[in-house]
């Protein structure tokens, strides 16, 4: 039960040998505010420490930044409409190595079927994907569905490895006016992250809303709307999508804690994942600093050039 533990401790210590050494980098270190030159040691799959270490497999990185594969906390697959390995074929080379998706509408479409596709068609691939279930399934009742999904059935993925929690909950009056069925869907995620979409809500609607467990929002467009949401605790996500340049508007508070009063798990994954969520991406080969380890899987560039470096190594994350 321990062995593996205990190896990754000696790793760590430097007494025993690491699977992977990434020599000579510049670690990107987001919770600090510096750059460190220091080796990176890999240990079945984890990064186990920074500082100076050897192994039996070294990669010289001569300089190179090394920093944390960006995640993408909210996802629609099916609105890129691409293939999900046409997809992280596009996004890898960008710094992406974990998606979290939300399948609401493919599942409006398809129901239990549309789902089991695309945790299928996502296994293996080069970019980790995880999913949050839909739970919006049909977005209305004045629509015409191809399915609709009741607690007990999202429940049923509950066990996949890859399934985090419960997906954005766009019925915010039916949280707010307490209807059974939605309810039964949030309580049915009650020890897992659950997403918000609310737009706009406000007072004690908003009080509501999140004493009901919804712990994100990424509908923010003022600056006060994100300011209360905040300020009641929950996670704010900087949307940048093609009709919805949130960040470009100004409209949401960006700040930026000294060092010293930064959490272990920094607000610096605000803008790319949700509170509690532990996806587990491979090394990404490209330049995306964020924050370091033990976190998210390294990616790699030179100060001087954008062309990628691959490395197989893999790490697991723990985002804010």
């Amino acid at each position: 039960m321990t062995a593996g533990l205990k190896r990754l401790i000696g790793v760590a210590r430097g007494v025993a040998p690491a699977d992977l050494v990434l020599k000579n980098a510049r670690v990107v270190n987001v919770l600090s505010g510096e750059i460190l030159e220091a080796d990176v040691a890999v240990c079945d799959g984890l990064i186990a420490g920074v500082g100076r270490y050897d192994g039996p497999v070294v990669k010289d990185l001569e300089g190179l930044y090394l920093a944390p594969g960006f995640i993408d906390g909210h996802f629609h697959i099916e609105s890129s409409l691409l293939t999900p390995p046409q997809l992280a074929r596009a996004v890898s080379p960008h710094g992406t190595t974990a998606v979290v998706a939300d399948p609401h509408e493919l599942a409006n479409v398809l129901g239990r079927e549309g789902i089991r596709y695309l945790i299928a068609a996502t296994e293996g691939l080069g970019v980790d994907f995880f999913f949050m279930l839909p739970s919006c399934v049909p977005a209305t009742d004045l629509e015409t569905a191809g399915a609709a999904m009741t607690a007990a059935d999202l429940s049923s993925f509950a066990g996949e490895e890859r399934v985090l929690g419960l997906g954005e909950m766009m019925n915010f009056p039916g949280v707010v006016y307490a209807v059974e069925a939605v309810l039964e869907k949030i309580m049915a995620f009650s020890r897992r992250p659950r997403d918000g979409h609310a737009p706009l809500l406000s007072g004690r609607d908003l009080n509501a809303y999140i004493a009901a467990g919804i712990g994100s929002d990424h509908e923010c467009t003022r600056l006060e709307e994100a300011r209360e949401k905040l300020r009641l605790g929950m996670h704010i996500f900087i949307r940048e999508g093609t009709s919805t340049p949130t960040s470009r508007r100004g409209s949401v508070p960006i700040t930026s804690a000294p060092a010293s009063k930064r959490p272990a798990r920094s607000s610096a994954w605000g803008c790319t994942s949700s509170s509690g969520r532990g996806p587990r991406p491979r090394t990404s080969t490209n330049s995306s600093p964020s924050s370091p380890p033990p976190h998210s899987a390294a990616a790699v560039s030179s100060p001087t050039t954008s062309t990628p470096m691959r490395s197989s190594a893999t790490a697991t994350s723990t985002p804010s």
